[in-house]
């Protein structure tokens, strides 16, 4: 089954959860400091925002960063069948509660979703296709047992796929690139901080960055084919001509957060930035 474009994010029929639930600060780029609960400051009445059209003129980029998998539509079409938060205040908070479930259970849905793209063959593909079910199956259930899921247990199994998947991926693009040797293979040491680097001359073809700080990095036409860019930070990375069309577990939210133009390769799955063109 293919869940991708469930797990596109369609604010037309959410409620704004994501403006509501989550706390936020002006430091992280979002409009004021705000508490978890408390609905943003340009959350209109119909749930729409006020300056979604200008967020990253007015240095919101906390907010053009984030990314919600679909789970708000989810929540709010699926889960409570179109009933809002503002019609019940006696259940309001159960419901952002269940929408930061959701949230986890389509990140995770969207990972194992590429990762079946990639036909890594059996038995991982069959693993792979298995857990997505069972996942999508625990995103259906009512708001009681959805706040019941052990995340942290079932995360843990999804991020054993993922790594499994990873290091095939890894493997074939580093053996595939001609340029790296067997001894650069066996000595290269993972880095996590990249902050302000100039990585143009670095070879990172198959390169493991899951969890990287490569923000504000220089990336310009680097290949990132094979790469593993899981939970890394691209806030301000310029991938201008950066080739990432092969790299893996890449959201729209780390895209939405770098600078990219024109010559930017992305996966196919990702959508390129319409403010790509006027910045």
């Amino acid at each position: 089954m293919d869940y991708i474009e469930s797990l596109r994010v369609d604010c037309q029929k959410c409620f704004g959860y994501c403006c509501v639930a989550l706390y936020f600060t002006a430091s992280d780029g979002f409009p004021t400091n705000k508490d978890a609960g408390k609905p943003c400051i340009n959350l209109k009445n119909d749930f729409s925002c006020a300056i979604h059209q200008n967020l990253r003129k007015n240095g919101l980029k906390g907010c053009t960063s984030y990314e919600c998998f679909g789970a708000g539509q989810k929540v709010a079409q699926v889960t409570y069948g179109g009933q809002d938060w503002r019609q019940d205040a006696d259940t309001s908070d159960k419901m952002f509660e269940v929408f930061l479930v959701m949230r986890q259970l389509h990140e995770m849905l969207w990972y194992l979703s590429e990762a079946m793209t990639l036909h890594l063959g059996q038995p991982i593909q069959d693993e792979l296709s298995n857990k997505a079910s069972e996942i999508y199956r625990l995103s259906l259930l009512d708001a009681d047992n959805l706040m019941a899921i052990d995340l942290t247990k079932l995360r843990d199994i999804v991020n054993t796929l993922l790594h499994k998947t990873s290091e095939i991926v890894r493997k074939k693009a580093q053996n595939d690139h001609k340029k790296i040797s067997k001894q650069q293979q066996k000595t290269d040491k993972r880095r996590i901080d990249y902050i302000g680097t100039d990585l143009r001359k670095m070879n990172l073809v198959g390169a493991d960055l899951r969890g990287a700080l490569l923000i504000a990095s220089d990336l310009r036409g680097v290949d990132l084919k094979g790469a593993d860019l899981i939970g890394a930070d691209l806030r301000d990375a310029d991938i201008r001509s950066a080739n990432l069309a092969d790299s893996i577990f890449v959201t729209q939210a780390q895209i939405n957060t770098a600078k990219g133009d024109s010559n930017t390769k992305l996966p196919k799955l990702i959508r390129r930035p319409v403010y790509w063109d006027v910045e």
